[in-house]
């Protein structure tokens, strides 16, 4: 249990922020299974949809600190690579 008032800001923070990227991190995820599921498919459209999709999410988890930069340039170049690859 945290003593001073500033662990127990501290703590409350840790909670919120948790939350936060867990979320985050379950939405990438999706949306990663979402955009493997689109590009085995035979509809190109679909999957620049998906592709569209994933990299806003990577971009705004970045923004926020969940997903290292380069990181999600990596994955953001990947998920170039196959969509254009058809």
């Amino acid at each position: 249990m945290a003593n001073t008032k500033s662990a127990i800001k501290a703590a409350r923070k840790t909670t919120r922020l948790t939350a936060r990227n867990k979320a985050t991190k379950t939405r990438i995820k999706t949306l990663s299974k979402k955009l493997a599921a689109a590009v085995a498919g035979s509809d190109k459209e679909a999957a620049k949809a998906a592709a569209q999709a994933y990299v806003a999410a990577m971009d705004k988890a970045t923004k926020s600190g969940v997903v290292h930069k380069n990181a999600a340039s990596r994955a953001k170049s990947h998920t170039a690579k196959i969509v254009f690859a058809k």
